[in-house]
């Protein structure tokens, strides 16, 4: 089986998806996908925290049980459907002789949040950021049920910490990324570059260290 690595990087309604294996020290691109956590036509699925700002507050002006009860059946749909997308994702690059290693989970510096909820009901411009926050927690729980290891990656350091990891200026990196879209198909966005080189970068650390422990 060929050991690779697996980058998401999350949006609306569920998250890019891109496999890498590392072969002879070069990338290869074995798979681009996306991975869903929002049903066609379920809004609270796609969105809850919207939902829950649109819902009223209760008489003491508190986040009303209903937004969260609504919130919480949103999510758990949300973890539901990445745990399940995430296991056919591994099925079939089992069937293709890959095994899933080690995932690469981008995330930003909104971390500190630990109240999505009543952080989504503060500001009209909240809300977004809650529901990519929710979709970072769906992939953790997916990694968790599927047994991958997960190593959480800064986005905006990212081009500078792979520049130093595989030593390669990041001009560099960004030919490899372009050429490296040439064999994975559209679409060959940023979001697809960025999770291809966290999976790129996870997975050429992991092999680095294992190669240390056997010598």
């Amino acid at each position: 089986m060929t050991r690779i690595g697996l980058g998401f990087r999350a949006g609306r309604g569920g998250s890019v998806v891109v496999g890498v294996a590392v072969d002879g020290g070069e990338p290869l691109v074995v798979l681009s996908t996306f991975l869903a956590t929002a049903a066609k036509g379920d809004r609270l699925s796609l969105e809850p925290y919207h939902v829950a700002a649109e819902m009223a507050r209760d008489k003491h002006g508190q986040v009303s049980a209903k937004a969260a009860a609504a919130v919480a059946a949103g999510r758990k749909r949300q973890g539901r459907m990445a745990a399940n997308g995430l296991n056919a994702i591994v099925r079939a690059l089992q069937k293709g002789s890959c095994k899933p290693v080690v995932a690469a989970l981008l995330v930003n510096r909104a971390g500190w949040i630990t109240d999505l909820l009543e952080y989504s009901l503060f500001a009209p411009e909240h809300p977004p950021v809650a529901e990519g926050l929710a979709v970072r927690d769906a992939l953790r729980f997916a990694l968790d049920r599927n047994g991958i290891k997960v190593v959480e990656m800064d986005e905006k350091s990212l081009q500078e910490v792979a520049s130093r990891a595989l030593r390669l200026s990041i001009a560099d990196i960004d030919i490899r990324l372009k050429g490296l879209g040439a064999t994975a198909g559209r679409p060959w966005r940023k979001e697809q570059k960025l999770a291809c080189l966290s999976a790129w970068l996870a997975v050429r650390v992991r092999h680095d260290r294992r190669r240390l422990v056997t010598a």
